[in-house]
């Protein structure tokens, strides 16, 4: 577990670092993605409590825009990430919960959609 924590950490560093970097379009589509990601995991049931179908459909929409070179994986990340830390049974969750509440305040709050 304390191995998946600092792979975690270090993803979310990545995170952070790259919404930090963004000018203000790049901010806009990050956020963009971040609320459909959301949009789409609240339609996704939990797997007995697990979070691994909400997890998965979030790295494989990252991936594919990851492979276009498009910041919008950033937001599809983000919400990956706040899903599997939302399971609680992490050692750090409550430190990574933290960190990730003051990520997304840095997000935009536009309703449009990303193509």
């Amino acid at each position: 577990m304390q191995n998946e924590s600092e792979q975690l950490s270090k993803t979310l560093a990545w995170t952070c670092g790259m919404i930090l970097q963004s000018g203000p379009d790049d901010l806009r589509r990050i956020g963009l993605a971040y609320r459909q990601a959301q949009d789409l995991v609240a339609r996704i049931a939990k797997d007995d409590g697990d979070a691994r179908p909400r997890i998965v459909a979030c790295f494989e929409r990252s991936d594919y825009y990851r492979a276009e070179n498009d910041v919008a994986c950033v937001g599809w990340i983000l919400t990956a990430i706040q899903e599997r830390v939302n399971e609680r049974n992490l050692p750090d969750w409550r430190t990574l919960r933290k960190i990730l509440d003051k990520t997304v305040r840095l997000l935009p709050r536009s309703k449009a959609s990303v193509h």
